[in-house]
């Protein structure tokens, strides 16, 4: 199973989240690097993923209403795909 960890406590801005994104889900280099394209590469995910958040309040802390649409589309994409898991912690 593939793991992507993003940590609240970590990322503090929208550059180094989507370098993790990438990086941890081994995207495609074309992968544009906004929500929309993340729920894009991640309804063509073939592979059991699992994205672990932890500290998300400290996401919303740095981020506000971008952390809600950042769940937003995570829990969307694992409701379309079934190899698609998110655990928050």
């Amino acid at each position: 199973m593939q793991t992507c960890i993003l940590d609240g406590a970590t990322i503090r801005d929208k550059e180094t989240l989507h370098t993790l994104l990438a990086k941890g889900l081994n995207f495609p280099c074309w992968y544009g690097r906004n929500l929309d394209a993340l729920y894009d590469c991640l309804s063509d995910v073939g592979e059991e993923t699992e994205v672990v958040v932890r500290n998300p309040e400290l996401l919303e802390h740095t981020f506000g209403k971008r952390a809600q649409l950042l769940m937003h589309v995570l829990e969307r994409a694992a409701e379309l795909n079934p190899n698609i898991h998110v655990r928050v912690m």
